[in-house]
């Protein structure tokens, strides 16, 4: 695998408004989109620093996995997303050298990505999202 880029970085939060008013207000980013992902549980908006983006993630229903994580282990970084080519392979290929998958197959994400996530008890405890535009 070689990935391009750093696609994204998430990062889950309680309040996705009083989040944007920081990242808007205190770092003077822009956020250019706000999307609610309904099959994910979440809402997201995305900031744009250099080539990178900041995907804030804010939960819409407890039970999901981000509503999940924060009532685990608080708001804070979520994961980090690798830009890949040929998605299906990369999964497959990543399987093959011993890498738990939570995705087996590429699903829809925000911003019209497929998206698959590597399991971070695998990764050294990073939860790794793979990213690819549709």
């Amino acid at each position: 695998m070689a990935p391009t880029h750093i696609e994204h970085i998430g990062i889950a939060v309680k309040n996705l408004q009083g989040s944007i008013k920081y990242y808007e207000d205190i770092l003077g980013l822009k956020c250019y989109s706000i999307e609610e992902v309904k099959d994910q549980k979440v809402k997201t908006a995305f900031f744009l620093v250099g080539q990178t983006k900041i995907e804030l993630l804010e939960s819409t229903d407890p039970e999901g996995s981000i509503g999940k994580f924060i009532e685990k282990r608080g708001e804070g970084v979520h994961h980090v997303a690798f830009a890949v080519t040929n998605l299906p392979e990369q999964l497959k290929e990543v399987e093959a050298k011993g890498i738990q998958l939570i995705d087996k197959q590429p699903r829809k994400g925000a911003e019209g990505l497929n998206i698959a996530f590597l399991h971070p008890k695998s990764t050294h405890g990073v939860l790794t999202e793979l990213c690819e535009k549709a």
